[in-house]
């Protein structure tokens, strides 16, 4: 279906940069001619309070005040449904979204609506808005400092800024294509995010398998009283961790954080992605060495940061921060603790769901670990190694794959709400779908993964018969 597309018959000067030639039909209108900046203070409590995502809008737990900046939201303004609200205020990650329900949000960012009686359908701007954002047609008509990250577009430039209009009939044929591309890639999508979840549990499974278990399925066992295990090898150990494993904290360096700087920063973040978000610091003040197994001490409730662990592969590189923690092993295997260790159920029990989780050093000391002969442990690191890499190397190909048709999206929007492809012929073969218009709302399919460590312990198999 998108090779039948085809550009306009007809094309003229739009006489603005950002958007080139459109069709001959079209018009190019200010914002103050297409929006209605509307400012309402809400002057009262109880109302739904509504944040703007570079995905979209989403609703805030105004009961825990998760994600709130402020639990006094009487001087927010008032958002009704089929509003726009967007975050004037940061053209670089900020985002533009429709509510589909009346609430309140921040003072700071801008709500409007369609002038009545003009038309133009919200679904169509939305989609010209949300490729500004994405393409930065907006940067240059905003001010600020970018170096800050504070770049916004005032009042009077959005008023000013030229928004391409076609006629209703072409709007609704835009619209009706673009969301039926859009469903059938987030199918695409949700197919691949399934794909890559069931690749995790497996490895999960392996590994928990292999770290409780060993490789010899025919291995005799014995009972034991552990979160993480009820059977494990009867030739195995028990020991606490800090028979196996000194112990360190990790210090402060934030005020050593500089770009391009010599040493690596160990954060939560950076551990709980696999060293792929890394920070830079010009300090060292607790070096890693070659086979330490760091540790997450803290994180938000239910996070999947906490106890993550990620196995140093070079010495003095790595600056340990402070919340972070050091498993250096002294009498086992360190791939064997990294994957043993790594968000363990003995760890994970100290999150009650509720409360920020700060494990204490005690924690890490007295935590329970099995312990196989030497030879044993080297041979389950390396059976873990190679399934870990083929998991790994599978779910990398899908997410890029992801990638690109968000790419592909992205740019199939572009071309077709600025003119550059005609979609009216192509959508006569569409089947009609219902509330096409603002009732609907869009949200962005992907996610932040973050999982890309070997493995994720949580999600315990239950224990075989003997």
């Amino acid at each position: 279906m998108i090779a039948d597309l085809k550009p306009y018959p007809a094309m003229k000067d739009s006489g603005v940069d950002w958007l080139g030639d459109v069709p001959e039909d079209w018009e190019v209108l200010r914002g103050r001619r297409v929006f209605e900046i509307r400012k309402r203070i809400a002057g009262e409590l109880g109302h739904s309070v509504i944040s703007v995502t570079q995905a979209g809008l989403r609703i805030k737990n105004v009961e825990t005040g998760e994600g709130q900046v402020s639990q006094d939201y009487s001087k927010y303004q008032v958002v009704k449904a089929g509003e726009f609200a967007m975050n004037s205020m940061d053209l670089l990650t900020g985002g533009v979204g429709i509510a589909d329900t009346s609430g309140v949000t921040s003072p700071d960012y801008r709500v409007f609506g369609i002038r009545p009686n003009l038309r133009v359908r919200s679904r169509y701007m939305l989609h010209v808005l949300r490729v500004l954002y994405q393409n930065r047609g907006f940067y240059a008509w905003g001010q600020g400092s970018a170096q800050l990250g504070r770049w916004r577009l005032p009042r009077k430039r959005f008023n000013d800024f030229p928004f391409p209009v076609p006629p209703e009939d072409t709007q609704a044929a835009i619209v009706q294509y673009l969301d039926h591309v859009d469903r059938r890639v987030r199918r695409l999508v949700r197919a691949k995010r399934k794909l890559i979840a069931l690749i995790m549990e497996q490895k999960q499974v392996i590994i928990h398998r292999a770290v409780t278990r060993g490789l010899d399925p025919d291995v005799a066992l014995k009972d034991i009283d552990l979160d993480s295990a009820s059977r494990i090898p009867a030739h195995w150990d028990v020991v606490r961790a800090s028979t196996v494993s000194d112990f360190h904290n990790g210090k402060a360096h934030e005020q050593f954080v500089e770009d391009d700087a010599e040493f690596i920063c160990v954060t939560a973040r950076f551990v709980s992605t696999g060293g792929k978000a890394a920070r830079r610091c010009t300090v060292n003040r607790c070096p890693a060495r070659i086979g330490d197994v760091l540790m997450v001490m803290s994180d938000l409730p239910r996070g999947r940061a906490l106890a993550r662990s990620f196995l140093t592969t070079e010495d003095d590189l790595f600056a340990v921060n402070q919340r972070v923690c050091i498993l250096r092993p002294i009498a086992i295997e360190a791939r064997f603790l990294a994957y043993y260790a790594n968000r363990n159920l003995q760890l994970l029990a100290y999150d009650d769901g509720s409360n920020q989780t700060h494990l204490s050093n005690y924690a890490f000391k007295t935590f329970r670990v099995l312990l196989p002969p030497r030879d044993e442990q080297t041979a389950i690191a390396d059976y873990l190694d190679k399934a870990c890499q083929i998991a790994d190397t599978q779910t990398a190909y899908l997410n890029r794959e992801i990638d690109l048709l968000n790419e592909y999206r992205t740019r199939l929007i572009a071309d077709v709400v600025t003119g550059k492809l005609d979609v009216r012929e192509v959508t006569e073969e569409l089947p009609e779908i219902n509330s096409l218009d603002e009732a609907e709302h869009f949200d962005d399919v992907l996610e932040a993964d973050g999982e890309t460590d070997c493995g994720d312990l949580t999600a315990m198999p239950e224990e075989p018969e003997a």
